[in-house]
């Protein structure tokens, strides 16, 4: 099995990567500018899996975490992509998991997202990873399709709970590996 990479979000030169990936999988079109508004802003949210050998991104995400109406710290999924022929092999849940771990040490609350509501394989995946169904949008995306807004309430780490919030742990641009693992990742999510 070839062993996957996971890093962090490192600069403008990860852009064209991050682009294609999501503009070939995903049913909804950004702008450039969509896409720095996340990655500019929230860094530390975004990774790549990179196959070990290799200098061209075959997943990413692209997240960001804020006050939602003064009242929680949420996290959000905006764009979770993985290239076909690397489905099923647990890059999707280990590129969700690493941005939920981030927001976690951040304080979140929750992490929201949402993704088309007959993208069974989207749902499986976020559901075995305890979201759960919300709401449905209706007519969401531009194709005029219905979505599913899917929540995963985040409780405090047994670690975190008794610190002062300056003594949390904060997160690095460290390059994590992990041999690829056999998943329910069958398609792109968003």
């Amino acid at each position: 099995m070839t062993e996957i990479l996971y890093r962090q979000y490192v600069g403008e030169s990860d852009l064209p990567h991050i682009m294609a990936l999501v503009q070939s999988e995903l049913s909804e079109p950004y702008v450039i500018y969509t896409y720095r508004y996340f990655l500019h802003q929230w860094p530390q949210l975004s990774f790549l899996a990179i196959p070990a050998g290799s200098s061209e991104p075959i997943g990413v995400i692209v997240c960001k975490q804020s006050m939602h109406k003064h009242a929680s710290n949420r996290g959000y999924i905006a764009m979770l992509s993985v290239s076909k022929s690397w489905r099923k092999r647990g890059v999707a849940s280990t590129l969700v998991r690493r941005s939920v771990e981030v927001m976690r040490r951040h304080g979140v609350d929750e992490v929201v997202l949402e993704t088309e509501y007959d993208n069974a394989p989207a749902l499986s995946l976020y559901e075995s990873l305890g979201f759960i169904r919300e709401k449905r949008l209706y007519r969401f995306y531009l194709n005029g399709k219905d979505a599913f807004r899917l929540v995963l309430a985040v409780p405090p780490s047994e670690l975190d709970r008794d610190l002062p919030h300056f003594m949390k742990l904060s997160p690095t641009n460290a390059i994590f590996s992990y041999p690829a693992a056999s998943d329910d990742d069958e398609v792109s999510y968003r």
